[in-house]
């Protein structure tokens, strides 16, 4: 009988946890598409849009799905020669938000003068490990066959991401500078374009162990909740690559352990101190120095998880400061026409 209640007890307990965590999902998602609908009232977004065009819904793979859709982003103002150019991935812990809900970001690229891929992929859980980079790497593909005809220059191409698009754009150059077994890598890498830099923001890297944070600080339940869903979300009923396993899900491993066979672009890598994964944005700066690859780490005091997207924090704006610096710094010059 006592065996017989135990048993039940932590069976209640673990279907608490699990809609506990579902929950903790569901709010941070209604929270960031009401900040998406909200921003576009600010009058910074107002006067950003009027400086950019969109179209929508451009399909990267033949599938008919929404996830297989990007938006392109342009300045309005038409100017002379290829366009720097920005792949833009989208974070939300591989299992929610969309392009949609980060047209903000492409928007902040746009009215700088940069042309913007803003790309959907499939989401976890329903479509785990490795799905979502498949998807990235074919949207790689496709900008490969038709940046040109977009008016982008193929030699100022810059993948930038924030949380788990931070991960995925990580994995991507990962893929493109490594000798990788993967099918899907070795098709990235076969792509006639290089990334000319990197924007990794905020990034959960390395999705295999969620403890690690807990074990380093004491952290809040529906927080350590929220980090433990999006690991089991996207490798929980993942299938293993024969040629790489679940490497890749973790590019920051991959960094610290492995020299790659192509030298790394230019790294941009930020986040606040008040971030829970703060600690794998330090661990990405230190594998780019043992690497000798050119980058900048900043760590902005008193900033949560993707404080960028609040566009009305100071710090956001000199966050988006420092990336436009950065980029103007290390993007090769134009090319001429």
């Amino acid at each position: 009988m006592h065996d017989s209640r135990s048993s039940a007890s932590r069976s209640l307990a673990a279907r608490a946890g699990r809609l506990r965590r579902r929950a903790g999902s569901l709010a941070i998602e209604a929270f960031f598409e009401g900040l998406s609908r909200s921003t576009q009232l600010l009058p910074q977004a107002r006067r950003a849009l009027s400086l950019a065009e969109v179209v929508r819904d451009l399909p990267y793979r033949p599938t008919g799905l929404l996830e297989h859709t990007l938006d392109v982003w342009r300045p309005r103002e038409r100017r002379p020669g290829p366009l720097p150019t920005v792949l833009y991935v989208h974070g939300g812990g591989f299992s929610i938000l969309s392009k949609e809900t980060h047209w903000s970001m492409a928007l902040r690229f746009a009215a700088a003068g940069y042309l913007v891929f803003n790309v959907n992929y499939r989401l976890a859980p329903r479509h785990p490990f490795p799905a979502a980079l498949e998807d990235v790497g074919e949207a790689w593909a496709w900008l490969g066959a038709h940046l040109a005809e977009h008016g982008g220059d193929p030699r100022r191409v810059v993948l930038a991401g924030e949380s788990a698009g931070a991960n995925l754009v990580t994995a991507l150059t990962v893929a493109t500078c490594y000798e990788r077994a993967e099918g899907w890598a070795q098709r990235a890498r076969a792509v006639p374009l290089r990334p000319a830099a990197v924007i990794a923001g905020c990034g959960y890297l390395q999705v295999s162990d969620p403890g690690r944070f807990g074990r380093r600080k004491r952290l809040p339940p529906w927080l350590e909740d929220r980090i433990l869903e999006t690991s089991r979300a996207y490798l929980g009923r993942a299938t293993p690559d024969p040629a790489g396993g679940l490497e890749l899900a973790d590019p920051i491993s991959v960094l610290e352990k492995d020299a790659p066979a192509r030298p790394l672009p230019p790294f941009f890598a930020f986040a606040g101190t008040a971030d829970p994964l703060l600690d794998d944005t330090r661990r990405l700066g230190a594998a780019l120095s043992s690497r000798g690859a050119p980058h900048l780490l900043r760590i902005y005091p008193g900033e949560p998880h993707a404080f960028h997207a609040l566009s009305w924090r100071p710090q956001a704006e000199h966050c988006w400061r420092e990336t436009f610096d950065f980029l103007r710094v290390h993007l090769p010059p134009a090319t001429t026409t």
